[in-house]
């Protein structure tokens, strides 16, 4: 069993103490980071003077990209479906002709 690890990340002027597995390190260390420059972005471009909304529009721009993978992901699977469905319809039909 792998020892735990404690952590602390600021993400919008606030500490969160965590305890995680080490393996966890770096990608919530690398995610409080990129929290905090989104947060600092739209604190920048917008007049947004809560917190909790600047973090709002973090989770947001965060969850559609990974909505919008998925969506990409799946056209994706459904044209290399069609190209394989296409070459196996002209690779029987080679075969039958046999």
């Amino acid at each position: 069993m792998s020892e735990k690890l404690k952590i602390k990340l600021s993400i919008a002027d606030r500490v969160y103490p965590l305890t995680i597995d080490p393996s966890q390190e770096e990608g919530l260390r690398k995610a409080a980071k990129n929290i905090e420059q989104l947060a600092k972005k739209f604190e920048q471009s917008y007049a947004v003077r809560d917190k909790q909304d600047v973090l709002a529009m973090c989770a947001l721009q965060f969850a559609s990209k990974i909505e919008q993978k998925g969506i990409d992901q799946s056209e994706d699977t459904k044209e290399v479906e069609e190209r394989l469905k296409a070459l196996d319809n002209l690779i029987y039909s080679k075969l039958e002709r046999k």
